[in-house]
């Protein structure tokens, strides 16, 4: 493994891909520790711990405690992934979205600027909501705003819109001028920040008799298995065998190979689990809103995370939610077209609407497991935290995108290295590639 780390920094480019990547990296975490000027972010950070399990705290998890913190990178990244996530759902229901995802490079320039725009205008209705929401803590004994009004909101505005460009700018660089796949490294990079933290509460746990080493080595059993899970569902794919038929184009014959289609076992990633956090988060961050409403808090506490209300919910919407985006990302009748287009047939598959509804049929069975798969993971880190009394959050949408977008960056590294006749990282065989979390 040294060796093939020292092969890494032996190729000029690659090492100064690498360490241009670290560097943007490195701005971005110093970013995250720049407060938004107005803001107490000691207090605010009291009001956090009140309100475990809301969607504020999801929201914090993708920009690696710059929410709670209030800095100028409070926003981060998720305007640029919300305006991500809705042109793509676009293109499923409104044909000029469509036309464009179609329309190869000069279509993902288009849809490029259009995300672009939708950030700024996003990350701009977000600041000032986040401005508002910050002053209105003011009346619930938190002095989370010392010097409130308008010019506060103005500049509360100004910063966290600005600080999200830049991000998305950074997020540009690393893809362009980096090791690629820049946005989910800002994001893993921003879950990953918090696991030194996550050891040392582990460390303090276990030297205050919370637990003992046996029950100690059987939480490390159970990550590492988990992890492991994790890698084999995110790689793991069914391999629908297509034939291409021969034809002779002027002098030439082409055609005439044997390919295959390779269908994920999850092929929604990461989305259907968000999706579904962000809807269940909902009754308790309006009950955050509404501290004195007695309703309010009866719902709070049903959908609690460990509840059993909670947890079947949850773990349904996120069966549903990887259903409908899988049917969204993945069209069937889009793939038969585009087969037959080209001379290609699924042996002892009629081409067309046979073929259509074979690859639909495939697609609806191996998704299950991968939407059980989503539930459980989910579902860990609360039995973790509920019933082992575990000190910290495993599991969930976190390890789910530090895993994907470790095994893409050692794609990308790898691809550079088999391109120099450097031997790979893996013995056997080569990496397998996949999509990353966010576009």
């Amino acid at each position: 493994m040294l060796e093939k780390i020292q092969n890494v920094f032996s190729i000029p480019e690659l090492k100064k891909r690498i360490l241009f990547t670290a560097g943007l990296l490195i701005v971005y975490r110093l970013g995250g520790h720049i407060p938004t000027p107005g803001v107490d972010a000691r207090a605010l950070r009291v009001y956090f711990s009140q309100n475990q399990g809301t969607l504020f705290g999801l929201y914090d998890m993708f920009v690696g405690g710059a929410f709670e913190r209030a800095t100028i990178f409070a926003l981060g990244i998720m305007p640029y992934i919300s305006a991500s996530i809705i042109i793509q759902l676009f293109g499923a229901v409104i044909p000029y979205f469509e036309k464009l995802q179609k329309e190869g490079e000069e279509g993902r320039k288009k849809i490029t600027q259009l995300t672009r725009y939708g950030t700024v205008a996003l990350a701009f209705v977000q600041a000032m909501g986040i401005g508002i929401f910050l002053q209105n803590l003011n009346g619930q004994g938190l002095t989370v705003v010392p010097n409130p009004g308008p010019a506060f909101l103005f500049l509360a505005v100004v910063t966290l819109t600005s600080g999200t460009i830049f991000v998305m700018w950074l997020g540009e660089q690393i893809t362009e001028r980096g090791i690629g796949n820049g946005i989910s490294l800002i994001i893993t990079v921003g879950i990953v920040a918090d696991y030194p933290t996550y050891i040392l509460n582990t460390l303090r746990a276990w030297q205050a008799g919370q637990f003992n080493i046996f029950k100690l080595l059987i939480l490390a059993i159970v990550m590492i298995g988990v992890i492991v899970l994790v890698v084999l569902m995110t790689l793991g794919v069914r391999k629908i065998p297509v034939q291409y038929a021969k034809r002779v184009v002027g002098r030439k014959m082409y055609g005439g190979q044997t390919t295959h289609i390779p269908l994920r076992v999850n092929s929604a990633g990461v989305m259907p689990i968000i999706f579904a956090q962000s809807i269940i988060a909902f009754p308790g961050t309006l009950a955050a809103l509404f501290p004195g409403n007695e309703v309010m808090q009866t719902v709070h506490t049903a959908f609690s995370p460990g509840q059993p209300i909670y947890l079947a919910l949850y773990s349904a919407m996120i069966i549903f939610f990887t259903y409908f985006y899988t049917a969204i990302v993945l069209n069937p009748i889009d793939l038969a077209d585009n087969m037959r287009k080209y001379g290609g047939f699924i042996p002892g598959i009629r081409p067309g609407k046979k073929t259509a509804e074979y690859i639909d049929r495939i697609l609806t069975r191996i998704t299950l497991p991968g939407a059980v798969f989503l539930a459980f993971i989910a579902v860990l880190p609360d039995t973790l935290i509920r019933h082992f009394h575990v000190p910290f959050y495993f599991g969930g949408t976190g390890i789910l995108i530090v895993v994907g977008v470790m095994l893409d960056t050692l794609t990308q590294i790898e691809s550079h290295l088999l391109m120099r006749h450097y031997e790979g990282f893996m013995k056997k065989g080569r990496m397998k590639g996949r999509t990353t979390v966010t576009r």
